[in-house]
């Protein structure tokens, strides 16, 4: 691997890298900011890359944290075989680790252990049903035959194609992108599965890229390319990370109903 590389430096990895299906989580490995074979990835690096795309201390382990949970998963029913929490239970769970909350997000396999610290490889956040889910902007489902992993360039030419303007991607025609995605794989994929929570977690991704890459409302298309086509970092085009004025909880959550709104599905 690229170990010669300096830290923010841009190298595409061949295909013996461990990668996972955010676009944006790779561009962060092949820019350096995590280990370039995406593999043996720690807690505290996975959050500590966040700070790279602008992302608020608290909210960059809001999404990296709740990964190192244990993955169940959900095709299995797991969550109907759990015995009932109580109150009381669940209050001293949050107070204990109030990351707990978003327990569902594990995509952590127990031998997956160096001197008891736990690590991820890249690959296993396409653990499906935690924070992977079908209904991706470049990535197909699990219940097809290309996987849920691997980018398909055909998904982001179409994504593309969504713009009126060519210059940018707004929420609202992202909204549009994805109502068909939906109608199109419920026709593709008899095994998707596409509700209420993965609609928020999905709807959450894409307001994150469009605030930390974009106004929030809109993205430039040369942005979007460099993500997507290349995972990489669009410093080149003129993109900066928000240093001084990270995204935090509040914008977020705000963000995610605006992309919700802009979708309008209902379930």
């Amino acid at each position: 691997m690229s170990s010669s590389l300096a830290i923010g430096e841009y190298k595409r990895e061949d295909k013996t890298a461990s990668r996972s299906p955010c676009p944006v989580v790779n561009a962060l490995a092949n820019h350096g900011y995590l280990k370039r074979d995406g593999r043996k990835i720690y807690a505290e690096e996975l959050n500590a890359s966040m700070r790279h795309i602008g992302m608020s201390p608290l909210l960059g382990s809001v999404f990296a944290i709740p990964t190192y949970f244990e993955y169940h998963d959900p095709s299995k029913g797991y969550n109907k075989r759990r015995k009932p929490v109580g109150i009381l239970q669940k209050v001293w769970s949050l107070i204990k680790n109030p990351y707990s909350l978003f327990d569902y997000f594990g995509c952590w396999n127990p031998d997956n252990k160096v001197s008891g610290r736990k690590y991820l490889d890249l690959a296993d956040l396409a653990s499906h049903g935690a924070i992977e889910h079908d209904i991706s902007l470049s990535r197909r489902d699990i219940g097809q035959p290309q996987g849920n992993n691997d980018p398909q360039p055909d998904l982001i030419r179409d994504m593309l194609q969504y713009s009126d303007d060519g210059e940018y991607l707004t929420i609202e025609e992202l909204g549009i992108f994805i109502q068909d995605r939906i109608k199109q794989q419920l026709v593709d994929n008899p095994e998707l599965v596409y509700g209420p929570a993965e609609h928020q977690v999905n709807c959450g991704q894409i307001a994150l890229m469009m605030g930390c890459f974009g106004d929030g409302k809109k993205m430039p298309i040369k942005y979007v390319k460099a993500i997507f086509e290349e995972e990489r970092l669009p410093i080149q085009e003129g993109w900066k990370t928000r240093y001084w004025w990270t995204m935090g909880l509040f914008e977020f959550f705000g963000a995610v109903q605006k992309m919700v709104k802009a979708v309008g599905m209902q379930f």
